[in-house]
């Protein structure tokens, strides 16, 4: 998943106005925050005014002192700080409950998106980028949005409120000031695009760093296993040197503009002070007026410099806002039809591939002119070498994956017309691999079936044949099953995987062999448990050992993407086909690995 051109070519007040617009919330009640911003700016560009009047009040004319009028500017100075210290704070907390709400609304919209994505979308992105973009992404947006965005509102309103003071005192210091920032004004454009490109890659190498570290992470008994630490580590190491080489070239541009604004600063500064001096000798300005502007020239100089950084973390967070909008707008190529989809009826359910070709992007087809019905309560296993479209059949038989040409049909209905919640009910796949997560084996379970009580477990654990496992494990229901199901072996991972099943009740159910990679017993276990949750439904299981196929009612046999011979075991065995030289393979294979075992199935 790239960057999209039309993401590229945006530019970042488009993007921020995308961003805004796909986060509504953050957008209620904006004017009033931005009127609190103002106000709490025009409170402290008064201050500069009131030292004006203080100092020439209290040397007065000739060194006549006015005490009275020290005391009431004084007093209004400090009701001015307090005051706009409360509006400030108001402002605040404003902006942190509407950008947290707005963009919590992106997150879990962006993570909606990730799931709405097809497994060949998804497959084609590293998963630590896909996190870091619902993740630090927003992250970044969220800063720029609580500290950033909010310091433009109040550093504009300074630049602007202090230049119109300083006019208003003298238009020639007010002109020396201006003068002295116009390099800086004139490069900011330059700044800004290279500062674009830099924080584009500082957020790419986000993505790619995580990437790299959360593979060994999760992979981390193989990493041992093989003893591949130095080599893991390196990569890891490899991808964390470029994060922070994008980070470093980043801020060499930062430490840049925020020094040329310094320099400018101190030479407004400087100028001030001396043509201030100059006017003032010639009786053109009162030395209370020279003080306050200097004042004001701080007023001006600071936002000017947090300038530099508001831009340093606009163009991080515009990076950051335009990979979520990027992921965003990643066309789900599996679309669900939501409520206007078509449902399926109840009762035992029939499939028919109807001429159906796939290929990936840019690549051969997988699998050609598929043309197959599938009849109810059917037992049917697919087989084939690795390579020949397996797998990819029984993903487009549960809309994991949509035909490039060709309809797939569930009864009479075509499946992509339905919604997906109505086919998750009536189709559902059991992976190779039982994927746990990291709860108790009650709330795993409760992923087939959400409202199932205690009660409802027992009976299903109880009908397939699996209280004497159940009863041995050290809590029960509340057994933890640890990250990824750990504390199970992965017999009784795929044995939880077959429960969750029996709980959602499917009409029709598609298996990748979920007993080929487990010891014998808990092989024996789930295959019982498997022919019982088997039982009258239809269902279409991918066969590595061909003792599965053997107790097919139907066999599919795949070669280069092609279905080449359909029957019985018996038949396709007597034609002498590609089946039959599987099964001789197998057997002859089997018997060598294991001569004095009887296959339990």
């Amino acid at each position: 998943m790239t960057d999209t051109d039309t993401v590229e070519r945006q530019s970042g007040t488009q993007i921020i106005r995308r961003g805004l617009a796909l986060s509504p919330a953050i957008k209620d009640g904006l004017g009033l925050t931005i009127l609190l911003a103002i106000l709490s700016t025009v409170g402290g560009s008064v201050i500069p005014i009131l030292i004006q009047r203080t100092v020439d009040s209290g040397l007065g004319d000739g060194g006549d002192a006015n005490v009275s009028d020290i005391g009431g500017f004084l007093a209004i100075a400090a009701a001015l700080i307090l005051l706009t210290g409360g509006i400030a704070y108001w402002m605040r907390i404003r902006l942190f409950v509407a950008s947290e709400t707005g963009l919590a609304q992106m997150r879990v919209d962006a993570f909606r998106h990730v799931h709405d994505l097809s497994m060949l979308t998804q497959n084609s992105e590293r998963r630590g980028v896909l996190v870091s973009r619902v993740t630090s992404d927003i992250d970044q947006v969220s800063q720029f949005l609580q500290f950033t965005g909010i310091s433009i509102v109040v550093s504009l309103g300074q630049i602007i409120v202090a230049t119109l003071i300083m006019a208003y005192y003298s238009w020639q210091l007010t002109v020396v000031v201006l003068v002295c920032f116009l390099p800086l004004a004139i490069s900011l454009k330059w700044f800004a695009q290279r500062l674009s490109d830099a924080y584009d890659t500082v957020r790419r190498t986000v993505g790619e760093m995580l990437a790299v570290i959360a593979e060994p992470v999760v992979g981390a008994s193989v990493v041992r296993a093989y003893a591949i630490e130095r080599r893991t580590q390196a990569r890891v190491d490899h991808g964390i040197k470029r994060n922070l080489d994008s980070n470093v070239g980043a801020q060499k541009l930062v430490a840049v503009t925020f020094a040329s604004s310094g320099v400018a600063g101190g030479f407004a500064n400087a100028a001030v002070i001396a043509v201030g001096v100059v006017l003032g000798v010639r009786g053109d300005l009162s030395m209370g007026t020279v003080i306050a502007f200097a004042f004001l020239v701080g007023l001006f100089v600071g936002p000017v410099q947090t300038a530099t950084q508001v831009l340093t973390d606009a163009q991080n967070a515009i990076a950051s806002w335009r990979r979520v909008i990027d992921l965003l707008d990643t066309p789900a190529d599996v679309v669900d039809p939501g409520a206007s989809g078509a449902s399926l009826p109840d009762g035992a359910l029939g499939a028919r591939f109807e001429h159906v070709t796939f290929a990936y992007p840019e690549g051969p087809d997988v699998l050609t002119d598929i043309d197959v019905v599938i009849e109810p309560q059917q037992r049917v296993a697919v087989v084939g070498e690795t390579g020949s479209g397996k797998t990819t059949f029984a993903k487009l038989l549960t809309r994991l994956m949509d035909p490039t040409r060709g309809v797939v049909r569930l009864g009479a209905t075509d499946i992509s017309t339905v919604s997906f919640a109505d086919l998750r009910q009536h189709v559902l796949m059991v992976p190779q691999e039982g994927f746990l997560f990291d709860a108790t084996l009650r709330d795993n379970l409760l992923y087939g079936r959400k409202n199932a009580t205690d009660r409802d477990l027992a009976e299903v654990i109880d009908d397939l044949g699996l209280a004497d496992w159940f009863t041995s494990l050290p809590r029960g229901l509340d057994t933890a099953v640890g990250q990824r199901g750990e504390s199970l072996s992965a017999g009784e991972r795929q044995i939880v995987a077959l429960i969750r099943s029996a709980l959602a009740d499917p009409e029709f159910i598609v298996l990748d062999e979920a007993t080929s990679a487990v010891d014998p017993q808990t092989e024996l276990r789930a295959t019982r448990a498997l022919d019982t949750l088997l039982e009258g439904r239809s269902s279409v299981t991918i066969a590595h050992r061909l003792s599965t196929a053997e107790n097919a009612d139907r066999i599919l046999v795949f070669d280069a993407g092609r279905i080449v011979e359909d029957g019985s075991h018996a038949q396709l065995v007597g034609a002498g086909g590609v089946y039959a030289r599987l099964h001789a393979s197998w057997v002859a294979q089997a018997s060598l690995a294991a001569p004095h075992v009887v296959d339990p199935v």
